[in-house]
């Protein structure tokens, strides 16, 4: 696990917390409910522009400015890397099948089995909603696998492993197989969860100028505890 260097001073940014910064990239950890990056409909307070006010301390004549290597679900919480120059958002995009990519997930009901690797091609209707075609030329291929790590009260908890990086792979791929992930107002049904149980737990990545080996993990949100009651997980 790579020691975090958190930010110390008068500009850390609110509601975000660090998890890592050097002169290359910011690790953060992104709270349920915040985009990522503004959309043509919703400009309102992004990770993205968050951090864009932090790497320029309040000045808005500095050119500095952070780079969108991959996003997260606005209601999907956890691990999100950005870059502080293009060079380094193109060396970890394009670095990214080698990312490993962890999430832990409560779903409706009790799989079996136990462990698997969940395969479609994913496309997108005019709605915006992503569903499983089995047609590659109409769809992206997309592989979820996953293991169960505890069952209670009707739900199973999950560790994702992200083969793939598609627009709502995961929760679209539960849904499909008959459990939906908890609070999926999208996919889901309307179970009375005010907050999706899907957490971008861990993350390892090579570093864009240094090479060396990154990991961060982040604890496991409160909220899956109050479903599950006590988790004794380690993510690889």
């Amino acid at each position: 696990m790579a020691p975090a260097k958190r930010p110390s001073g008068k500009y850390q940014p609110k509601g975000l917390p660090i998890l890592y910064e050097d002169s290359a990239i910011i690790v953060v950890e992104k709270p349920c409910g915040l985009l990522t990056m503004g959309t043509d409909r919703d400009k309102s307070r992004t990770a993205h522009t968050i951090l864009n006010d932090y790497v320029r301390k309040g000045d808005p004549r500095s050119r500095n400015r952070v780079y969108i290597v991959h996003r997260l679900d606005r209601d999907t919480s956890g691990i999100l890397i950005f870059a502080k120059s293009e060079a380094a958002k193109i060396f970890l995009q394009g670095h990214w099948e080698e990312t490993d990519k962890r999430y832990l997930a409560i779903v409706h009901g009790t799989l079996d089995p136990k462990s698997g690797t969940i395969t479609s091609y994913l496309a997108e209707n005019s709605a915006l909603n992503v569903y499983s075609t089995p047609d590659p030329a109409l769809g992206k291929l997309a592989r979820t696998e996953y293991t169960v790590l505890k069952e209670a009260k009707g739900l199973s908890l999950l560790e994702i492993h992200l083969l793939t990086g598609r627009k709502h792979q995961i929760r679209v791929h539960l849904s499909e197989q008959g459990h939906p992930v908890a609070g999926d107002r999208k996919y889901g049904r309307n179970d009375g969860y005010a907050t999706l149980a899907l957490h971008a737990r861990s993350i390892s990545f090579t570093h864009p100028v240094n090479g060396r080996r990154l990991s961060f993990e982040t604890a496991i949100p409160d909220f899956f505890i109050r479903l599950m009651g006590r988790i004794d997980i380690s993510v690889a």
